[in-house]
């Protein structure tokens, strides 16, 4: 698919009091390690060492209405705005996630191609179409930690130099993308990262 825009950014757009409410919530709630789709809850310590090549977090699930009514906005309006335009009517659990020293989570994408078969739930038949990522954490809180993109179609080696999105940087940016967008969170140095993710879905593209 080509896209005149790979993603989309708002600088600052949510308060920072909204911001630091999310952590304060989220942090009153028992995290997990954060798995992928390729692991599930990991039975072995070797299954955890396998996981933790490719991501080495802890998250938590929210649900809340009050989140969704300040973030959805900005998906909307980037999709528009970025030219994309893809049709997409649910949003998945918000993925808090907790990034300390040497965490990180290394190349992959959100979407795959098959979609969701899970019968009588609504998301069943549709597939992950845009995500995004907000900022929680100041830029003086954490050292690395960034977030960077390989916008090529096949996965990512080291011949190619990945783009850096240090457009949300600062607490409150966040960044729209089409969830079939190779992208990475680089290791920690110091300090904490938190961010806010959502999927959002829709049927898959004809």
């Amino acid at each position: 698919m080509q896209l005149k825009n790979y993603y989309w950014y708002f600088q600052k757009a949510v308060p920072e009091k909204i911001c630091d409410e999310i952590v304060r919530y989220a942090k009153s709630i028992k995290d997990q390690m954060a798995v992928t789709g390729d692991f599930k809850e990991p039975q072995t310590l070797d299954e955890i060492k396998d996981l933790k090549k490719k991501r080495d977090s802890n998250v938590v699930w929210l649900n809340e209405a009050w989140i969704y009514k300040e973030i959805l906005p900005y998906v909307r309006r980037a999709n528009e705005n970025a030219g994309w335009n893809f049709e997409w009517d649910r949003s998945e659990y918000c993925q808090f996630t907790k990034y300390s020293k040497g965490q990180y989570y290394d190349w992959h994408r959100d979407g795959w191609g098959e979609a969701y078969k899970k019968e009588g739930d609504p998301s069943n038949g549709k597939i992950r179409k845009l995500s995004v990522t907000l900022s929680l954490s100041d830029e003086k809180d954490y050292k690395g930690g960034d977030l960077e993109f390989d916008f090529g179609e096949i996965e990512p080696s080291k011949k190619r130099v990945p783009h850096k999105c240090t457009e949300i940087q600062s607490k409150g940016s966040l960044v729209v993308f089409p969830s079939f967008i190779w992208h990475r969170v680089c290791p920690i140095e110091s300090g904490t990262r938190y961010s806010l993710v959502i999927w959002n879905l829709g049927l898959p593209f004809k």
